[in-house]
């Protein structure tokens, strides 16, 4: 049993650990870096081998005198599947030929300027002086393939991003199905190992009770058999149907206190402000939310030590009721505030680390409210706060 204890808080917190996210970030990274510089390469090759079959076919009309748009080394580019854009205008920029551009930008002398000028921004035009002393400029962009190839990679990590954030969700959601799978389990198999033994105490109870003992000794047993009974009921309902109903919460609250009263040290007060003021109602299930109160109860008085002061207060607004439990012990690290509700998680020497991840599960799985750190500083304290929707009567 000791070697179960440990085995389940250590699973929560090494599995799918800080360690490994860094692990598998670095890796992401590097695959996408590898990828971007691949592709870089690669585009760099395609673009120098573009621009060398437009020096290339510059050349040719250099020797040749005039633009032919008929010459096989012109129909070579033309045809070439990289389809490569240009414009041929001579010194006055008058347009001599082009291929890949639209005719209603050829069409459009406005536009027509901005494509040259656009063209002449993403390759150095050609400079083209013929024998018989013409001149001609070829301006020319890149194809549609080095283009694809340019932004391929940002896509490609665009989909890869896209997988792993669905992987990742659908991996949370599988193993936050298991952890419900094995809390219900074990709440299942706790109320029925408990049901036994407790109604074997029942029954010796009521033996004590017809006995010439001490009756007030056997009335005190009773109580504490009748709060065992309660727990063993509470295990039972974790993964039923719950089932909410108007409840006081000064009440409810109060009962937990006032059973803990009587079982605290000298040393250690408990207040209570909701039996003072006037009574408050939320949807509960009294059994369940009295559980999450005797939690946080329990909790600030292992964090007072045997000393101090716990304080329990009601107060409510408009639409909510608020809850909250107070200790002067020795505080939680503002790190911490959220991991304290984990499974597994615990700063004490003993214990599963359970009670504040149920109490969580409780509050806002079934009850659809919520429950936090309202504060918390270094040996000054903890103040655990609980918000229901308030009823109206």
């Amino acid at each position: 049993m000791e070697r179960r204890r440990n085995i389940l808080p250590r699973f929560g917190r090494t599995f799918f650990s800080f360690r490994h996210r860094v692990v598998i970030i670095v890796l992401g990274l590097a695959i996408g870096t590898s990828s971007l510089l691949f592709t870089d390469h690669m585009a760099q090759r395609l673009r120098d081998k573009e621009q060398n079959e437009v020096a290339l076919w510059s050349y040719a009309m250099g020797r040749m005198g005039e633009f032919d748009s008929s010459d096989p080394l012109i129909q070579q580019i033309v045809n070439n599947k990289n389809n490569i854009p240009f414009i041929v205008t001579d010194d006055q920029l008058r347009v001599e030929g082009s291929h890949l551009i639209p005719e209603r930008i050829m069409n459009h002398p406005d536009l027509l300027r901005e494509e040259i000028e656009k063209l002449a921004s993403v390759n150095q035009p050609l400079e083209i002086n013929t024998y018989n002393g013409y001149r001609f400029y070829i301006f020319y962009g890149e194809s549609t393939l080095l283009k694809m190839l340019v932004y391929f990679p940002f896509i490609q990590l665009v989909v890869i991003a896209v997988f792993i954030v669905f992987g990742y969700i659908t991996f949370r959601s599988s193993k936050q199905d298991e952890q419900n799978r094995v809390w219900i389990g074990l709440a299942k198999e706790t109320a029925h190992q408990l049901g036994t033994p407790t109604s074997s105490l029942l029954g010796w109870v009521e033996y004590l009770r017809s006995q010439p003992v001490d009756q007030s000794a056997v009335e005190e047993m009773n109580k504490d058999l009748t709060r065992l009974m309660k727990v063993v009921d509470r295990f039972s309902k974790i993964g039923s149907e719950t089932i909410l109903s108007p409840g006081t919460v000064n009440e409810l609250v109060g009962n937990s206190v006032l059973y803990f009263r009587t079982r605290i040290p000298r040393n250690v007060s408990l207040d209570y402000n909701g039996l003072a003021i006037a009574p408050v109602k939320a949807m509960v299930n009294e059994a369940l939310f009295e559980w999450v109160v005797e939690n946080l109860l329990k909790n600030a008085l292992d964090a007072l030590q045997g000393k101090g002061k716990i304080d329990v207060k009601i107060t409510d607004d408009a639409n909510n009721v608020y809850i909250d439990v107070s200790d002067t012990g020795k505080g939680i690290a503002k790190a911490n505030f959220n991991r304290i509700f984990e499974p597994g998680f615990t700063t004490k020497t003993r214990g599963w680390g359970l009670g504040l991840s149920l109490s969580r599960r409780i509050i806002e799985d079934y009850h659809k409210g919520r429950i936090g750190v309202l504060e918390s500083e270094i040996d000054k304290g903890t103040t655990i706060r609980i918000t229901l929707k308030k009823l109206y009567a």
